[in-house]
């Protein structure tokens, strides 16, 4: 009993397959048609402007003729044509008249058709002298009438229209004057991808098209009365005049649909044919218009709707599963809806937990930066003060050079002033300014070293400037003055170029090259030779500065120390050991290292800067 109920469902389905199938190929055969008759009116309103076009180029020129054949000068020259002068004349007149109409080629024949004066006098292949009597523009003129005709110069072997006029002295006929023009224009103008515009002569041949490969050929077969017919006239000299190969599919009410083989590549295309007649000139213009857009515009259309029926297809059998899933599921919603509201609840509670110990570990976090950020300030005013209380160090260790610099020139103003006030007393005036002289040179004197004095002692900004290397090494040996005239040590400063310029600051770059060059004073210490070095040059793109001495150097036990704080290998009271360690950070803080070098005798340092 449920074979039947099935079965009746098939019939129905291959009924509507086959009403469908039906309603689509009788939509795409109107459309197609339609389609057509679309491309037929765009090829009709193209084809008459092309024929619009090919007559006004003939009309151009038509009139010409007749106007130049009742020259007397014409009259004159087939009339005694045996003169060379007026040849000569006539000449260079017909080359005048044809270069200002633009035309191709200007002559006049005399009543044999012998050629006996032309524009192209001077070119290679002059038509003078040339007989073209057996031309049918001229029997036409010279029965009176004007002469038209289209064919390949027999001289030229180029392509051109002629125009030919009796030209007359009262009711006879002396000869005939001819203007060929140059038509290849017009296929240049009118080419286009889609379409092929070609023009036949009463004979069917193609002396016009937009596609050379067509040139010089037939629509159909010449029979061989009329091809022996047209070699002989020598229209159309060396040409093959074979025949493209056409096969007419269709006729339509405005033209003809064909298949033409393609003798360039070996295929076959369709287009849609419509001509119309030239009844002055005997020419049939024809137009091809290729078909292959109309069918891949029905062809793209029929992609859509299949795609459509398809889709549609598709989504019944969709839908019909959807319904019948539904059905399914129905029986499975509840149960998960419980597991789903029992993992809910699970899930709330484990993301409360979580929630719970992230808010924890933020304030942990947030009170570990807020140390980490007092520590950071903390530090930085704990290094401000190590380099102030360095330089407060190397002070107290200049202190007794000082004392010494001031003790002398305070000695000498001491007795510069009692000489003054008895040279005063005496009335020697000149001695009492000499005096006073060498008293005011040395209070400068005494100023200067306060001035040094002051500048190193106070703290710096941090700052960062363009420094002369120079002028930082003279300041620092200014400071260290006292102790190096003390000791007799020599220092050896080389600067690569002299004019080199660091990126620091003053204050704490000074302080640098004082705590490098005290430690270099303090290794040689008690030499019978003492040296410093002092050297700079630009290297990978900074400053490489280095400070050496002929000291004991360093052991090697202590190179790993060396920067550490309060590491010192100084006897007790010579110094803190806090003077590499703010070397160091000074350095870090200008974008710059500080390194210990392998040096035979002594120590050497070698420290970086960014160059200015």
């Amino acid at each position: 009993m449920k074979l039947f109920p099935r079965f009746n469902y098939f019939i129905a389905i291959f009924i509507y397959l086959l009403v469908i199938g039906w309603n689509v190929w009788w939509t795409f055969t109107w459309l197609y048609h339609q389609r057509l008759r679309d491309l037929a009116e765009e090829g009709s309103s193209r084809l008459e402007l092309y024929v619009t076009y090919l007559q006004g180029v003939l009309e151009k020129y038509e009139n010409i003729p007749e106007l130049l054949a009742n020259d007397q000068a014409l009259i004159n020259l087939l009339n005694d044509h045996d003169n060379p002068e007026k040849i000569d004349f006539l000449n260079r007149y017909l080359e005048k008249i044809n270069n200002v109409s633009n035309a191709s080629d200007t002559y006049l024949m005399d009543k044999n058709g012998l050629t006996i004066a032309a524009s192209n006098w001077k070119g290679e292949n002059p038509f003078v002298g040339q007989n073209f009597s057996y031309r049918p523009y001229f029997k036409e003129a010279m029965e009176g009438r004007l002469g038209r005709y289209f064919a390949l110069g027999t001289t030229s072997s180029l392509r051109g229209y002629y125009f030919a006029y009796p030209v007359r002295q009262n009711d006879s006929i002396l000869g005939a004057l001819v203007i060929k023009i140059n038509i290849d224009s017009v296929e240049n103008n009118w080419g286009r991808e889609d379409q092929t515009f070609i023009v036949t002569d009463s004979n069917g041949v193609i002396f016009l098209s937009t596609n050379k490969d067509w040139r010089l050929r037939t629509l159909t077969p010449l029979p061989k009365v009329l091809y022996q017919s047209v070699v002989e006239s020598r229209r159309y000299p060396d040409a093959s005049l074979e025949s493209l190969d056409i096969v007419r599919e269709q006729s339509i009410d405005s033209g003809h649909i064909i298949r033409v083989k393609l003798p360039k590549d070996n295929t076959s295309k369709k287009f849609l044919l419509q001509n119309t007649v030239m009844q002055q000139a005997g020419w049939t213009v024809q137009i091809l218009t290729d078909t292959n857009r109309v069918e891949r515009f029905v062809f793209y259309v029929f992609l859509v709707i299949s795609s459509v029926l398809v889709l549609a297809g598709l989504l019944t059998l969709v839908l019909r599963q959807r319904r019948q899933r539904k059905l399914d599921l129905r029986c499975f919603e509840e149960q998960a809806r419980k597991v789903l509201q029992q993992a809910n609840e699970e899930l709330e509670s484990r993301v409360s937990e979580r929630t719970k110990a992230l808010t924890k570990m933020n304030s942990l976090l947030r009170k570990e930066i807020d140390d980490r950020r007092r520590a950071e300030i903390a530090l930085q005013n704990t290094r401000s003060e190590l380099v102030h209380a360095a330089k407060m160090a190397a002070l107290g260790q200049m202190s007794a050079g000082i004392n010494h610099e001031l003790n002398q020139p305070l000695a000498a103003i001491r007795s510069y002033s009692d000489n003054g006030k008895l040279f005063l007393q005496k009335g020697r005036l000149e001695d009492t300014m000499w005096n006073l002289e060498h008293i005011s040179e040395l209070t400068d004197r005494m100023a200067q070293i306060g001035v040094q004095l002051k500048q190193f002692s106070r703290k710096t900004s941090g700052q960062m400037t363009t420094v002369p290397l120079h002028g930082v090494i003279d300041g620092a040996l200014e400071i260290l003055g006292p102790i190096i005239r003390k000791s007799a040590v020599k220092i050896d400063v080389l600067l690569q170029p002299e004019n080199i310029k660091v990126c620091a600051n003053l204050v704490m770059l000074q302080q640098v090259i004082v705590n490098l060059i005290g430690n270099a004073l303090h290794a040689v210490e008690g030499l019978p030779i003492q040296k410093v070095g002092i050297r700079a040059c630009p290297k990978e793109g900074k400053i490489a500065i280095t400070v050496d001495d002929n000291g004991t150097g360093i052991p090697p036990e202590h190179l790993p120390h060396i920067f550490e704080p309060f590491f010192t290998t100084k006897q007790s009271g010579q110094g803190l050991g806090l003077g590499l360690t703010i070397t160091e950070r000074i350095l870090h803080e200008m974008n710059g290292e500080i390194h210990v070098l392998e040096s035979q005798n002594g120590a050497k340092f070698l420290f970086t800067l960014e160059e200015a």
